[in-house]
């Protein structure tokens, strides 16, 4: 069996993070007040909070935090209007993918979802008396559930961090800065990071990513010259101005 793969670090990556922990010091991002994190409510039962947070997970793939936010907040207000109980599996199987669907017509890929939702509430109530998987081979196993929506639900709902969450933004802007190896999917790129970065960092560097990803380290036209890494970062496009 051929020994595990070791990359090493990326020279001065910690000066790097704590660049990027400077620029994401006001945590005033989409992902700060919207993110996935925040949209479970946290009052209710340890069951309802878990399956809220995978719910928002499922939402959240190709849409933007405002979105997924609107639409899981108008999911859950239909099943308390609707079936008088808070969004949760029992109540999510007693509506059809159209209802479903029109209360997430606005995200990315909502039809798709819409039945991605149905389906795995209805594993849930029959495997799982409601509750959600606490291991990353059965969440991934649910339908419409992907690596990363996995490994963030376990830091989220189970409180284990097994793993980083890699998103488009967290995959695009490792490949910025180099921190992988000009990887071609986001699951290439967790690999990658897990193999040299400590896991202490593994569930923060997500919304520290996703953040910058939003605000400055856009997916286009990157405002290099409001970076703090500009000088520094391999992709940078600042250029000193001549004086």
């Amino acid at each position: 069996m051929s020994p595990k793969k070791t990359i090493l670090p990326p020279k001065d990556w910690k000066d790097t993070l704590t660049l990027l922990e400077k620029m994401r010091e006001s945590r005033n991002a989409p992902v700060d007040s919207l993110g996935c994190e925040r949209l479970a409510d946290k009052s209710l039962s340890p069951k309802i909070f878990r399956f809220q947070t995978l719910v928002s997970l499922m939402l959240s793939s190709q849409t933007k935090d405002a979105i997924t936010a609107e639409a899981f907040h108008k999911l859950n207000e239909h099943c308390l209007m609707e079936y008088k109980t808070p969004l949760k599996p029992s109540s999510v199987i007693k509506m059809s993918e159209e209802e479903i669907d029109n209360c997430i017509s606005k995200v990315g890929f909502h039809k798709r979802k819409a039945k991605y939702l149905k389906d795995t509430s209805e594993l849930l109530c029959q495997k799982y008396d409601e509750d959600i998987p606490d291991t990353i081979g059965e969440l991934t196993s649910l339908p419409g559930v992907g690596p990363k929506m996995a490994y963030i639900t376990m830091q989220v709902a189970w409180k284990q961090n097994l793993g980083i969450g890699v998103d488009v933004h967290v995959h695009r802007i490792s490949n910025r800065l180099k921190w992988v190896s000009g990887t071609k999917t986001p699951e290439d790129t967790r690999k990658e990071l897990q193999d040299w970065l400590p896991m202490e960092y593994w569930r923060d560097i997500n919304p520290l990513l996703v953040g910058f990803g939003q605000q400055i380290c856009l997916p286009r036209n990157p405002l290099c010259g409001q970076c703090l890494l500009r000088d520094s970062c391999p992709s940078s496009s600042y250029k000193h101005k001549k004086v």
